[in-house]
């Protein structure tokens, strides 16, 4: 009998022993676990900040490049990047919230998952999406590529899973930066974008798989929207070490950076006020004694000419800069991933369109004005060159009066048109999304050159992922045509 209960104590010693042994072994500086809301913070903070540099601006045509050639003013780009392992933690932080049943944040990542796979859809054509991030769970790491459509039709199912998801689900969010867990505003930035991501399907109207229109019309009438500028889907920044704005302290502003001519005509023409708060004036016009508010203190760098040439006019001071604010302040204006004047301007569209009932001059106006306030409430000691009795004003100018547009493309070339004036320093890419879309607004360039369609597909998957990519570049370009010039059927 004392042989058994020696026997019995030694197992439990044992047990007792390997249990300690297995927590001693556990690295307390990796963790395996976490709550979803130490994971928001980060996965909103790369979101919001992740399209706001200055490569687009150069594509967009909003600023020159004057000690180098930069790839993106001259449309000389070849490959891209994906964003997949920035989505790593998305999905870490919906397996983790399943584990809690907190919905919020499975509603949030199904939005953060939309947000980088329409940028990846629209930047490629197809992508990885059905397979794409689930190495760890499936053991699949070369995953298959979907045609653009499928990836763009389950965006979309993400984001009205999301909608339903979060409709139903009251509780504050924690960890959310952008809205302070507040769930009604992040429903009513979902269905925006859901109306984003469908308006840029207008070449696709007619196509009954998708039923653009009728989705489209659906949202409008029966979801929850943004409702003003305190809806914005904004990132606000601090004075507090890495809380500040992304160009803050950037020594790029203090050397071969200026704003580009055509952007700075396009908004004298206008007489856009909001020129005031993007630019300096040239050293030639503020020697001069010009005001600020004097169109003619300002002159950019032709985005079409050999940066020698630019530096050449630059050197002798006839050369506008961007304005020293989002240089210096280290908290300037909030990053805005879709806000309530884009969305203005999207309804607008979407009216003259005839997708939806209602005044396309209302949602245009509305949309102008947004922008006007934006700019009133963040770009410090400037606004009362954008206050709401200018805007008015700005609004009986003929070249911006909705009303002097005859035809329905006038009418959407002028929202387009205002939609960029807005997207300075915030709309990333889409700007030259729009252009590729629409037409509009026309960009100059070196003669001979095309806009590019897409970029190239990462290097990492001719090395990894070989027969996929290869594979999805045949049944979209034909073989071994992976090229920017190749227009993907989001376009066609």
């Amino acid at each position: 009998m004392k042989k058994i209960i020696f026997f019995i104590f030694t197992i439990l010693v044992c047990m007792t022993s390997c249990n300690d042994l297995e927590e001693l072994n556990k690295d307390p500086n990796n963790p395996t676990e976490t709550h979803p809301q130490l994971l928001l913070t980060q996965i909103q903070w790369t979101a919001f900040r992740e399209f706001q540099g200055t490569s687009p601006l150069y594509a967009n045509k909003m600023l020159v490049q004057t000690d180098g050639e930069n790839s993106y003013q001259y449309y000389k780009w070849n490959r891209g990047d994906y964003s997949y392992t920035k989505m790593k933690d998305i999905s870490k932080m919906m397996e983790e919230a399943q584990k809690i049943n907190e919905n919020s944040y499975i509603a949030l990542g199904k939005f953060f998952r939309a947000y980088y796979f329409y940028d990846m859809a629209l930047r490629f054509g197809d992508i990885p999406y059905s397979e794409a991030l689930k190495g760890e769970s499936d053991n699949i790491f070369a995953p298959v590529y979907d045609n653009q459509k499928d990836v763009i039709t389950g965006i979309l199912d993400e984001l009205e899973e999301a909608n339903t998801i979060i409709e139903n689900e009251k509780a504050a969010i924690k960890g959310d930066i952008i809205y302070n867990g507040d769930t009604d505003k992040w429903q009513r930035l979902i269905n925006s974008f859901r109306l984003k991501v469908l308006l840029s399907l207008s070449h696709k109207e007619s196509d009954t798989d998708l039923n653009v229109k009728s989705k489209f019309a659906s949202i409008v009438q029966s979801e929850p929207l943004m409702s003003g500028n305190q809806d914005n889907g904004q990132l606000v920044y601090l004075d507090q070490a890495d809380n500040r704005y992304p160009e803050f302290n950037s020594s790029s502003f203090g050397s071969g950076m200026y704003i580009d001519s055509t952007f700075i005509k396009r908004l004298q023409d206008h007489k856009d006020p909001r020129l005031f708060l993007f630019c300096t004036q040239t050293k030639e016009a503020k020697e001069a004694g010009k005001a600020i508010d004097d169109f003619t203190a300002y002159e950019g760098g032709d985005p079409a000419a050999p940066y020698g040439t630019v530096n050449e006019k630059a050197t002798k001071g006839k050369v506008s800069k961007v304005l020293e604010r989002f240089y210096q302040d280290p908290t300037n204006e909030p990053s805005i991933l879709l806000g309530y004047a884009e969305l203005q301007f999207i309804l607008s569209e979407a009216c003259v369109r005839g997708w939806i009932s209602g005044d396309a001059a209302t949602y245009y106006n509305n949309g102008i004005k947004s922008s006007f306030k934006f700019y009133e409430s963040y770009a410090k000691g400037l606004g009362a060159y954008v206050s709401e009795d200018i805007a008015n004003s700005y609004l009986t100018n003929p070249t911006n009066n909705f009303s002097t547009k005859s035809t329905n493309d006038e009418k959407i070339q002028a929202i387009v048109l205002q939609k960029y004036f807005q997207s300075f320093f915030q709309g990333g890419w889409t700007p030259f999304y729009e252009n590729l879309r629409t037409g509009y607004p026309e960009f100059h360039r070196i003669k001979g050159v095309e806009i590019p369609y897409r970029w190239i597909y990462p290097q990492s998957e001719y090395n990894y992922n070989a027969d996929n990519v290869s594979a999805a570049i045949t049944r979209q370009f034909g073989n071994g045509n992976d090229k920017i010039n190749q227009k993907t059927w989001w376009l066609k």
